[in-house]
């Protein structure tokens, strides 16, 4: 089957978006799948305001168009409500073509921190660009039940993954000359990730901070006393996150949190607020530790078994996941997508 993604989160960003659909194209792929990509690499693109690193692409509507009309889709997802996926979604409306999106990014409560839009407003376009869909792909129960309270229809499940090959417990640490207990944050850099709850948290040991983004040099300022590495790559992020004692999670707006599932496939708990995603994948005394008082939640964490997080990552494989994709997507003939069978079916 030709399936189309469109998405305005793509390479070279580093976030569960991007991760998301690279291994979901792999493994479409994988079973023989032919998909093409539409992203903002293929336009002239701008920088998003507040966040420069991010692109956006300028007036795709005409590329999309350009682009589809060869692929011929057999199926076609939106992945993102950004410039293309607005001009997908027209593309689509417009020749009355069934397509599925997907819901990432908490994008409402992203731009409150920002400006003094009300959620109101926010959801109402959000639940508009999604509501001409056939299907919505969610991550969580959690999130499902707060889009339905929003009025967003036609909601079903799509989990996520971790490389348990990549993200394990390992022997050989690094950060060794840093104080112990090392509590890590790993993600973008940016203030709708709520790092300073982490910060300011009176832990003993150290605060290590993985990542990068726009709100850096501002927190490597308020907070001297915390280890900033910035962005690491594949196997030294692997090391860097196995040799932490807990990853502490303090935001309240991700739909899901891959770098939980990471963690804990490394064998370190997570210590989270309850909100959705971390409630959804983080249960007390198994895995990490959610609670309000985030201090409580990081001290409780280390005392969980660590070997008892692995466990729980190993039942989330990009296989899985990817496979739950291609059961929501809608062909555009309206037949069913012949998905093939996982291991244990066979």
């Amino acid at each position: 089957m030709r399936i189309a993604i469109l998405t305005d989160a793509w390479l070279p960003q580093v976030n569960g978006v991007v991760r998301t659909l690279g291994k979901t194209i792999h493994w479409l792929e994988a079973w023989g799948h032919e998909v093409t990509c539409i992203h903002p690499g293929m336009f002239r693109n701008f920088p998003m305001p507040t966040y420069p690193d991010i692109r956006m692409a300028w007036r795709p509507g005409p590329t999309v168009k350009k682009v589809l009309d060869e692929f011929q889709p057999e199926a076609i997802h939106i992945a993102t409500e950004g410039p293309i996926g607005w001009a997908g979604r027209r593309y689509c409306l417009r020749r009355s073509l069934p397509f599925t999106t997907a819901y990432h990014t908490q994008f409402p409560e992203y731009l409150r921190l920002r400006l003094p839009v009300p959620l109101s407003v926010s959801y109402g376009v959000v639940r508009r660009f999604h509501s001409a869909a056939v299907r919505t792909l969610v991550a969580t129960e959690s999130m499902r039940e707060l889009l339905e309270h929003w009025g967003f229809e036609n909601l079903v499940p799509w989990s996520r993954g971790v490389d348990i090959d990549q993200f394990y417990p390992r022997e050989e640490k690094v950060m060794q000359d840093l104080p112990r207990p090392i509590f890590v944050h790993l993600g973008r850099v940016a203030v709708e990730k709520n790092i300073r709850d982490f910060l300011q948290l009176d832990l003993p040991g150290s605060k290590v901070v993985i990542g990068d983004g726009p709100a850096r040099a501002e927190l490597e300022r308020d907070y001297p006393e915390a280890v900033f590495l910035g962005y690491r790559q594949n196997g030294d992020l692997a090391a860097h996150l196995a040799s932490a004692d807990v990853l502490v999670f303090p935001s309240r707006t991700d739909t899901f949190g891959l770098v939980m599932l990471e963690a804990m496939a490394s064998g370190v708990p997570v210590a989270a607020y309850p909100v959705p995603g971390p409630r959804d994948v983080v249960q007390n005394g198994v895995n990490g530790w959610v609670d309000e008082d985030l201090q409580k939640a990081a001290m409780e964490a280390m005392k969980v078994d660590r070997a008892g997080c692995r466990d729980f990552a190993e039942a989330y494989s990009w296989e899985n996941c990817s496979r739950q994709f291609l059961e929501s997507i809608q062909p555009l003939d309206g037949t069913m997508v012949q998905v093939e069978p996982a291991p244990s079916e066979s």
